[in-house]
């Protein structure tokens, strides 16, 4: 498979104007380094804690609608059923209890990151302390999404995957280090509109593709079987998600940047509506793969195997709908990524 010229330039088009959004919002860190009451680590870290409902809904929700997301969805839903797609429902129900227990009080003390409060009760060693396994999420979590991009990259557009990670890793740091929390939050608006449109263009071309069955009729492909056996193993899963998804930074740091705690609170409750409607066009591609019929397909076999179920995704954009309509679709998880 040759290198997909036209796809590349789509790509650093798309990452051009992420670029050019970061740097216009970086306007905004300089104005609010001129206000006095202000601090420099607040506008950098916090945006100065002046992020509003509208921003500050779409750059929550980003929180955890990324690549990693988008394909894992999409994964699971082949793999083992809607039932066994619980990150949606799991990461909102995480910041519904985020933000019903800590992110008002956590924006009443007014702290800069989640684990001040640590650091005030047991001191400055107890803190340092805890930020090493945080470090390693964020660390971990990073690479899932970056993995996830270069996968995508590779099977659409024939590039080398470390190539992709390391352009699309310099591009964020980029505009973060120049504009901090007001050009991630700002890009956040157009990634997220990016993919959740790009992929509900996508949706209706791979479910008219003469290869894709009716996803009604064989609704038992997608929607999964409860097995007792692994019961136990689903609960915990569910509880990984829910309770797991709160102590992160990067949710803290939108809590901490909203203008009033009472913002904060509704951030977690809006971003929660928002990871669910997000995974939707994910699911029904996760759908798509599992009614497929792969074998009358350019691909030639069913993605079984470990490695290939994560390219589910890609694979569907890559073999069930048209040229034109792949870039669009190649965009909307370049930008889950981005997010």
């Amino acid at each position: 498979m040759a290198v997909n010229v036209l796809g590349i330039v789509s790509i650093v088009v798309f990452y051009l104007l992420i670029l050019a959004v970061g740097m216009i919002a970086a306007r905004k860190t300089s104005s609010a380094q001129r206000q006095e009451d202000v601090s420099e680590t607040e506008t950098i870290m916090l945006a100065g804690r002046n992020i509003g409902w509208l921003i500050g809904t779409f750059t929550m929700t980003a929180t955890w609608v990324g690549g990693g997301y988008i394909n894992g969805t999409a994964e699971a839903v082949f793999d083992g059923g809607l039932l066994w797609a619980q990150p949606p429902w799991g990461y909102a129900l995480s910041l519904i209890v985020g933000g019903f227990l800590f992110a008002r009080i956590m924006r009443d003390k007014g702290y800069i990151t989640m684990l001040d409060p640590f650091q005030d009760k047991y001191g400055a060693r107890i803190g340092g302390l805890m930020y090493i396994p945080a470090l390693c999420g964020e660390i971990f979590w990073s690479a899932a999404i970056l993995g996830a991009l270069g996968s995508c990259l590779r099977v659409i557009l024939d590039i080398s995957d470390v190539m992709s990670i390391v352009i699309s890793t310099a591009i964020a740091i980029a505009y973060t280090l120049v504009g901090g929390l007001y050009s991630v939050a700002y890009t956040d608006v157009i990634q997220l509109i990016c993919i959740f449109v790009g992929l509900w263009i996508c949706v209706p071309f791979a479910l008219t593709n003469e290869n894709v069955g009716n996803i009604s009729v064989g609704s038992a492909d997608w929607l999964g079987t409860w097995d007792k056996t692994y019961a136990g193993q689903w609960f915990d899963f569910a509880l990984l998600l829910i309770f797991g998804g709160i102590p992160w930074q990067v949710y803290f740091q939108r809590v901490l940047s909203s203008k009033s705690s009472s913002y904060a609170q509704f951030l977690s409750y809006a971003a929660a509506v928002g990871c669910v409607v997000m995974a939707i066009p994910a699911v029904l591609v996760g759908a798509i793969a599992a009614t497929t019929d792969w074998d009358k397909t350019n691909y030639g076999h069913s993605p079984d195997t470990k490695d290939e179920k994560k390219l589910v995704l890609p694979l569907v954009l890559q073999y069930l709908t048209p040229p034109a309509i792949q870039f669009i679709g190649l965009g909307a998880v370049s930008a889950a990524v981005m997010s």
